[in-house]
Protein backbone atom coordinates (compact mmCIF):
# COMPACT_ATOMS: atom_id res chain seq x y z
CA UNK A 1 0.00 0.00 0.00
CA UNK A 2 1.39 3.77 -0.80
CA UNK A 3 0.37 6.85 0.43
CA UNK A 4 -1.56 7.50 -2.85
CA UNK A 5 -4.12 4.07 -2.12
CA UNK A 6 -7.39 5.08 -1.03
CA UNK A 7 -8.65 4.27 2.82
CA UNK A 8 -11.67 1.72 2.22
CA UNK A 9 -13.53 2.98 -0.29
CA UNK A 10 -17.40 3.40 0.14
CA UNK A 11 -19.54 1.92 -2.09
CA UNK A 12 -22.08 4.56 -3.47
CA UNK A 13 -24.89 2.59 -3.48
CA UNK A 14 -25.90 3.19 0.21
CA UNK A 15 -26.78 6.92 -1.33
CA UNK A 16 -29.47 8.53 -1.77
CA UNK A 17 -30.70 8.32 -5.81
CA UNK A 18 -29.75 12.04 -6.53
CA UNK A 19 -26.60 12.05 -4.48
CA UNK A 20 -25.67 9.04 -6.38
CA UNK A 21 -26.35 11.12 -9.70
CA UNK A 22 -24.43 13.85 -8.58
CA UNK A 23 -21.33 14.31 -6.71
CA UNK A 24 -18.36 17.05 -6.20
CA UNK A 25 -15.00 15.61 -7.05
CA UNK A 26 -14.19 15.55 -3.45
CA UNK A 27 -17.11 13.54 -2.60
CA UNK A 28 -16.24 10.32 -4.65
CA UNK A 29 -12.35 10.35 -3.45
CA UNK A 30 -13.70 9.95 -0.01
CA UNK A 31 -15.65 6.91 -1.94
CA UNK A 32 -11.87 5.57 -3.09
CA UNK A 33 -12.50 6.90 -6.71
CA UNK A 34 -9.09 8.71 -7.93
CA UNK A 35 -8.79 11.70 -10.33
CA UNK A 36 -7.09 9.92 -13.01
CA UNK A 37 -10.68 7.44 -13.08
CA UNK A 38 -12.71 10.51 -13.09
CA UNK A 39 -11.14 12.16 -15.81
CA UNK A 40 -11.10 9.01 -17.80
CA UNK A 41 -15.23 8.41 -16.95
CA UNK A 42 -15.33 12.13 -17.86
CA UNK A 43 -13.88 11.74 -21.29
CA UNK A 44 -16.06 12.56 -24.28
CA UNK A 45 -18.49 10.25 -24.98
CA UNK A 46 -17.99 8.74 -21.73
CA UNK A 47 -20.21 7.56 -18.70
CA UNK A 48 -19.58 10.72 -16.63
CA UNK A 49 -19.89 14.18 -17.41
CA UNK A 50 -18.75 17.53 -15.13
CA UNK A 51 -21.46 19.66 -15.19
CA UNK A 52 -20.02 22.51 -12.99
CA UNK A 53 -16.02 22.61 -12.05
CA UNK A 54 -15.87 19.95 -9.33
CA UNK A 55 -19.40 19.01 -9.73
CA UNK A 56 -19.77 15.62 -11.73
CA UNK A 57 -23.07 14.38 -13.52
CA UNK A 58 -22.41 10.17 -13.12
CA UNK A 59 -24.88 9.66 -16.10
CA UNK A 60 -24.93 10.64 -19.74
CA UNK A 61 -27.37 12.59 -21.25
CA UNK A 62 -28.85 16.13 -20.06
CA UNK A 63 -29.19 16.52 -16.46
CA UNK A 64 -32.28 16.53 -14.79
CA UNK A 65 -33.90 19.82 -13.75
CA UNK A 66 -33.24 18.51 -9.98
CA UNK A 67 -30.02 17.78 -10.68
CA UNK A 68 -29.23 20.88 -12.37
CA UNK A 69 -30.28 22.47 -8.83
CA UNK A 70 -28.03 20.29 -6.82
CA UNK A 71 -25.08 20.67 -8.81
CA UNK A 72 -24.99 24.29 -8.55
CA UNK A 73 -25.87 23.87 -4.58
CA UNK A 74 -22.90 21.98 -4.44
CA UNK A 75 -20.52 24.21 -6.71
CA UNK A 76 -21.59 27.26 -4.48
CA UNK A 77 -21.30 25.38 -0.97
CA UNK A 78 -18.20 23.31 -1.80
CA UNK A 79 -15.64 25.79 -0.80
CA UNK A 80 -17.47 27.17 2.45
CA UNK A 81 -14.75 25.39 4.58
CA UNK A 82 -11.39 25.31 2.49
CA UNK A 83 -10.09 21.99 2.63
CA UNK A 84 -13.65 20.02 3.64
CA UNK A 85 -16.30 19.20 0.99
CA UNK A 86 -19.87 19.63 2.07
CA UNK A 87 -21.14 16.31 2.60
CA UNK A 88 -23.77 14.60 4.67
CA UNK A 89 -23.48 14.11 8.33
CA UNK A 90 -22.51 10.57 9.38
CA UNK A 91 -25.18 7.82 9.60
CA UNK A 92 -27.12 10.35 7.09
CA UNK A 93 -26.55 9.48 3.85
CA UNK A 94 -29.61 8.76 2.84
CA UNK A 95 -30.84 11.76 4.04
CA UNK A 96 -30.66 14.76 1.39
CA UNK A 97 -26.85 16.93 1.64
CA UNK A 98 -27.07 19.65 3.73
CA UNK A 99 -26.19 22.87 1.99
CA UNK A 100 -24.82 25.42 4.11
CA UNK A 101 -25.00 29.64 3.88
CA UNK A 102 -26.32 28.89 -0.01
CA UNK A 103 -29.73 28.61 -1.19
CA UNK A 104 -31.68 28.77 -4.61
CA UNK A 105 -33.27 32.30 -6.03
CA UNK A 106 -34.32 34.29 -8.63
CA UNK A 107 -36.71 32.37 -11.31
CA UNK A 108 -35.37 28.79 -10.16
CA UNK A 109 -36.61 29.53 -6.71
CA UNK A 110 -39.70 30.96 -8.05
CA UNK A 111 -40.42 28.14 -10.18
CA UNK A 112 -39.96 25.78 -6.50
CA UNK A 113 -42.20 27.82 -4.67
CA UNK A 114 -44.79 26.99 -7.78
CA UNK A 115 -45.22 30.27 -9.83
CA UNK A 116 -46.94 29.21 -13.24
CA UNK A 117 -45.36 32.51 -15.02
CA UNK A 118 -41.66 31.12 -14.46
CA UNK A 119 -40.55 28.67 -16.84
CA UNK A 120 -39.72 24.91 -16.10
CA UNK A 121 -36.21 24.12 -14.23
CA UNK A 122 -34.75 22.44 -17.58
CA UNK A 123 -35.70 25.39 -19.76
CA UNK A 124 -33.46 27.98 -17.74
CA UNK A 125 -30.17 28.77 -19.44
CA UNK A 126 -28.97 29.96 -15.35
CA UNK A 127 -29.69 28.64 -11.74
CA UNK A 128 -29.15 31.40 -9.24
CA UNK A 129 -27.62 30.84 -5.97
CA UNK A 130 -27.41 33.21 -3.46
CA UNK A 131 -24.19 33.35 -1.23
CA UNK A 132 -22.97 35.45 1.36
CA UNK A 133 -20.85 38.26 0.16
CA UNK A 134 -17.61 37.37 1.36
CA UNK A 135 -17.14 34.32 -0.29
CA UNK A 136 -14.86 34.14 -2.94
CA UNK A 137 -16.65 32.28 -5.90
CA UNK A 138 -17.37 32.91 -9.17
CA UNK A 139 -20.18 32.03 -11.70
CA UNK A 140 -19.45 29.32 -13.76
CA UNK A 141 -21.89 27.20 -16.10
CA UNK A 142 -25.34 26.84 -15.14
CA UNK A 143 -24.44 28.28 -11.83
CA UNK A 144 -25.13 32.04 -11.16
CA UNK A 145 -23.53 33.39 -7.87
CA UNK A 146 -25.24 36.26 -6.46
CA UNK A 147 -23.89 37.75 -3.13
CA UNK A 148 -25.40 39.61 -0.24
CA UNK A 149 -24.52 41.31 3.02
CA UNK A 150 -27.44 39.57 4.57
CA UNK A 151 -28.87 35.86 3.84
CA UNK A 152 -32.62 35.43 4.12
CA UNK A 153 -33.77 32.35 6.44
CA UNK A 154 -34.24 29.67 3.46
CA UNK A 155 -37.61 27.67 2.66
CA UNK A 156 -36.66 24.18 2.24
CA UNK A 157 -39.12 22.82 -0.78
CA UNK A 158 -38.26 19.19 -1.38
CA UNK A 159 -35.24 18.67 0.54
CA UNK A 160 -33.47 21.81 -1.21
CA UNK A 161 -33.06 25.34 0.82
CA UNK A 162 -35.19 27.86 -1.33
CA UNK A 163 -35.04 31.87 -1.07
CA UNK A 164 -38.32 33.31 0.18
CA UNK A 165 -40.36 35.15 -2.46
CA UNK A 166 -40.07 38.71 -1.46
CA UNK A 167 -36.02 37.90 -2.48
CA UNK A 168 -36.38 35.19 -5.10
CA UNK A 169 -38.57 38.05 -6.51
CA UNK A 170 -36.41 40.67 -6.51
CA UNK A 171 -33.00 38.94 -7.64
CA UNK A 172 -35.27 37.69 -10.61
CA UNK A 173 -36.30 41.26 -11.58
CA UNK A 174 -32.91 42.64 -11.70
CA UNK A 175 -32.27 40.58 -14.79
CA UNK A 176 -35.99 41.15 -16.53
CA UNK A 177 -36.28 44.01 -19.01
CA UNK A 178 -39.69 42.67 -20.22
CA UNK A 179 -42.25 45.13 -18.27
CA UNK A 180 -45.21 42.42 -18.97
CA UNK A 181 -43.03 39.62 -17.49
CA UNK A 182 -42.27 41.62 -14.25
CA UNK A 183 -46.04 42.35 -14.19
CA UNK A 184 -46.93 39.04 -14.20
CA UNK A 185 -44.29 37.61 -11.85
CA UNK A 186 -45.47 40.37 -9.52
CA UNK A 187 -49.10 39.67 -9.95
CA UNK A 188 -48.82 36.12 -9.14
CA UNK A 189 -46.89 36.65 -5.86
CA UNK A 190 -49.60 38.31 -4.41
CA UNK A 191 -52.89 36.66 -6.30
CA UNK A 192 -51.46 33.66 -5.35
CA UNK A 193 -50.91 34.30 -2.01
CA UNK A 194 -47.06 33.81 -1.63
CA UNK A 195 -46.40 37.31 0.05
CA UNK A 196 -47.68 40.35 0.71
CA UNK A 197 -47.34 43.72 -1.66
CA UNK A 198 -44.90 45.65 1.41
CA UNK A 199 -42.41 42.72 1.54
CA UNK A 200 -42.02 42.77 -2.11
CA UNK A 201 -41.37 46.66 -2.38
CA UNK A 202 -39.22 46.28 0.53
CA UNK A 203 -36.54 43.93 -1.27
CA UNK A 204 -36.98 45.58 -4.60
CA UNK A 205 -36.34 49.11 -2.85
CA UNK A 206 -33.39 47.22 -1.11
CA UNK A 207 -31.81 45.63 -4.38
CA UNK A 208 -32.04 49.42 -5.62
CA UNK A 209 -34.88 48.08 -8.83
CA UNK A 210 -37.54 50.76 -7.90
CA UNK A 211 -35.25 53.31 -10.11
CA UNK A 212 -36.28 51.12 -13.46
CA UNK A 213 -39.50 52.49 -15.20
CA UNK A 214 -41.06 49.34 -15.98
CA UNK A 215 -40.57 47.89 -12.48
CA UNK A 216 -42.02 51.38 -11.19
CA UNK A 217 -45.03 50.48 -13.23
CA UNK A 218 -45.46 46.74 -12.42
CA UNK A 219 -45.05 48.15 -8.43
CA UNK A 220 -47.88 50.53 -8.91
CA UNK A 221 -50.16 47.27 -10.66
CA UNK A 222 -49.02 45.34 -7.70
CA UNK A 223 -50.22 47.51 -4.58
CA UNK A 224 -53.41 48.14 -6.81
CA UNK A 225 -53.76 44.91 -6.66
CA UNK A 226 -52.98 44.25 -2.80
CA UNK A 227 -55.00 46.86 -1.86
CA UNK A 228 -58.61 45.09 -4.10
CA UNK A 229 -57.07 41.49 -2.21
CA UNK A 230 -57.10 43.41 0.82
CA UNK A 231 -60.33 45.15 0.66
CA UNK A 232 -62.08 42.01 -0.30
CA UNK A 233 -60.57 39.97 2.70
CA UNK A 234 -62.11 43.14 4.96
CA UNK A 235 -65.65 42.61 3.82
CA UNK A 236 -65.36 38.55 4.31
CA UNK A 237 -63.89 38.91 8.31
CA UNK A 238 -66.92 41.38 8.85
CA UNK A 239 -69.75 39.21 6.94
CA UNK A 240 -67.94 35.75 8.69
CA UNK A 241 -67.37 36.87 12.28
CA UNK A 242 -70.35 38.13 12.48
CA UNK A 243 -69.58 41.82 12.84
CA UNK A 244 -72.69 44.59 12.30
CA UNK A 245 -71.56 45.89 8.81
CA UNK A 246 -70.55 49.21 8.73
CA UNK A 247 -70.62 52.09 5.81
CA UNK A 248 -68.10 51.12 3.11
CA UNK A 249 -65.34 53.28 1.95
CA UNK A 250 -65.98 56.78 3.43
CA UNK A 251 -64.57 60.29 3.80
CA UNK A 252 -65.25 62.10 7.57
CA UNK A 253 -65.47 65.94 7.57
CA UNK A 254 -66.21 68.04 11.20
CA UNK A 255 -69.70 70.09 9.44
CA UNK A 256 -68.30 73.13 7.63
CA UNK A 257 -64.57 71.93 8.34
CA UNK A 258 -61.54 70.41 7.23
CA UNK A 259 -61.42 66.83 5.55
CA UNK A 260 -60.16 64.71 8.07
CA UNK A 261 -59.26 61.48 5.84
CA UNK A 262 -60.51 58.60 4.18
CA UNK A 263 -61.56 55.37 5.97
CA UNK A 264 -62.29 51.80 4.63
CA UNK A 265 -64.93 50.62 7.35
CA UNK A 266 -67.07 53.03 9.57
CA UNK A 267 -69.52 52.28 12.17
CA UNK A 268 -70.82 55.63 13.15
CA UNK A 269 -72.72 54.45 16.49
CA UNK A 270 -69.85 53.33 17.89
CA UNK A 271 -67.38 55.91 16.57
CA UNK A 272 -64.83 52.68 15.39
CA UNK A 273 -63.33 53.06 11.90
CA UNK A 274 -60.93 50.47 10.29
CA UNK A 275 -57.95 51.73 8.00
CA UNK A 276 -55.85 49.31 5.93
CA UNK A 277 -52.69 49.58 6.10
CA UNK A 278 -51.29 49.00 2.62
CA UNK A 279 -48.19 51.46 2.55
CA UNK A 280 -45.40 50.17 0.67
CA UNK A 281 -41.88 50.70 2.22
CA UNK A 282 -40.34 53.29 -0.40
CA UNK A 283 -38.14 56.51 0.09
CA UNK A 284 -41.70 58.20 0.90
CA UNK A 285 -42.41 55.80 3.77
CA UNK A 286 -41.42 58.20 6.92
CA UNK A 287 -43.93 61.04 5.24
CA UNK A 288 -46.95 58.51 4.48
CA UNK A 289 -46.22 57.09 7.83
CA UNK A 290 -46.43 60.69 9.73
CA UNK A 291 -50.24 61.20 7.72
CA UNK A 292 -51.14 57.86 8.86
CA UNK A 293 -50.47 58.88 12.29
CA UNK A 294 -51.66 62.71 12.19
CA UNK A 295 -54.66 61.34 10.67
CA UNK A 296 -55.68 58.79 13.54
CA UNK A 297 -54.41 60.92 16.29
CA UNK A 298 -57.23 63.93 15.36
CA UNK A 299 -59.84 61.23 14.67
CA UNK A 300 -58.50 59.65 18.45
CA UNK A 301 -59.19 63.53 19.71
CA UNK A 302 -62.60 63.45 18.42
CA UNK A 303 -63.26 60.32 20.12
CA UNK A 304 -62.89 57.97 16.80
CA UNK A 305 -61.19 54.84 17.74
CA UNK A 306 -59.26 53.36 14.72
CA UNK A 307 -58.09 50.01 14.41
CA UNK A 308 -55.40 49.69 11.57
CA UNK A 309 -54.96 46.26 10.07
CA UNK A 310 -51.91 45.11 7.74
CA UNK A 311 -53.18 43.07 4.71
CA UNK A 312 -51.01 40.03 6.15
CA UNK A 313 -52.66 40.39 9.53
CA UNK A 314 -55.73 40.24 7.76
CA UNK A 315 -54.73 36.83 5.91
CA UNK A 316 -52.95 35.10 8.60
CA UNK A 317 -54.94 36.32 11.78
CA UNK A 318 -58.60 37.32 10.47
CA UNK A 319 -60.18 35.54 13.44
CA UNK A 320 -57.36 37.89 16.19
CA UNK A 321 -58.68 40.91 13.67
CA UNK A 322 -62.21 40.01 14.34
CA UNK A 323 -61.83 40.04 17.90
CA UNK A 324 -59.60 43.69 17.80
CA UNK A 325 -62.71 44.84 16.26
CA UNK A 326 -65.26 43.33 18.02
CA UNK A 327 -63.81 44.79 21.37
CA UNK A 328 -63.57 48.30 20.07
CA UNK A 329 -67.35 48.10 19.16
CA UNK A 330 -68.27 46.69 22.75
CA UNK A 331 -65.86 49.61 24.69
CA UNK A 332 -67.70 51.89 22.60
CA UNK A 333 -71.07 51.78 24.85
CA UNK A 334 -67.91 52.85 27.84
CA UNK A 335 -66.50 56.28 26.22
CA UNK A 336 -67.62 59.24 25.97
CA UNK A 337 -69.78 60.33 22.96
CA UNK A 338 -67.63 61.46 19.86
CA UNK A 339 -67.63 64.44 17.81
CA UNK A 340 -70.14 65.07 15.28
CA UNK A 341 -68.76 64.32 11.68
CA UNK A 342 -70.27 63.75 8.34
CA UNK A 343 -69.48 60.78 6.45
CA UNK A 344 -69.28 60.90 2.93
CA UNK A 345 -69.04 58.65 0.19
CA UNK A 346 -65.15 58.21 -0.90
Amino acid sequence: MTHNTPLSPRPLRHLSEIHRRVMTAAQLKSHGVATAEMNEQCRPGGPWQQLLPGVLLLHPGPPTGEERLHAALMYASRERTPGVPAQPNAGEEHAAPAYHEVMITGLAALTLHGFSATPPLTALDTIDVLVPRMRRLRSAGCARILRTAALPTPRQVTGIPVAPVPRALADAVAELTDASAVRRLLTEAVRGGHCEPASVVRELNQAKLLGRPHVVDAVDSLLAEGRAIAEDRLYAMVHEHGLPDPVWNVDLRLPGGPHLGGLDAYWPEQAVAVELDTRAPRQEEDALWSEYARKRETLERLGITVVHITPKKLRDGTEQQAAVVRTALMAAADRDPAAYVVVLPR
